[in-house]
């Protein structure tokens, strides 16, 4: 009688007993629990790829302009090589950084007659 040959030239009995362990139900059980170095690394493999967190990360919001003042807004961050978005948040920090700045008197010059 001829022996059966199956992957790789294992014969049935060698692939029945190298492969025995996956027919029992749990083969997670003889897992262990992670040690902290191995959470934090298996936390940082599992971590989703997108843009890195500045602050307290990113909202969308939806905005209206006016069809002119977009196309100037549009022209003005490709001149500063940004995008859109970039271009109105360095705006808004602009104007809130001006807001928060002590504000000056100024004093009335008397005109001449």
């Amino acid at each position: 009688m001829k022996r059966k040959e199956l992957f790789n030239g294992l014969t049935e009995g060698e692939l029945e007993a190298l492969t025995k362990d996956l027919d029992r139900e749990f083969i997670a059980d003889p897992f262990r629990d992670m040690t902290p170095a191995e959470r934090r690394q298996w936390n940082r493999i599992k971590r989703k790829r997108g843009r890195p967190r500045v602050g307290k990360g990113a909202k969308v919001v939806s905005v209206s302009f006016e069809g002119g003042l977009l196309t100037q807004i549009d022209r003005a961050a490709k001149r500063h090589g940004t995008s859109r978005a970039g271009f109105l948040a360095s705006a808004a920090q602009l104007k809130l950084a001006q807001e928060q700045a002590p504000t000056r008197k100024r004093r009335s010059r008397k005109r001449a007659a």
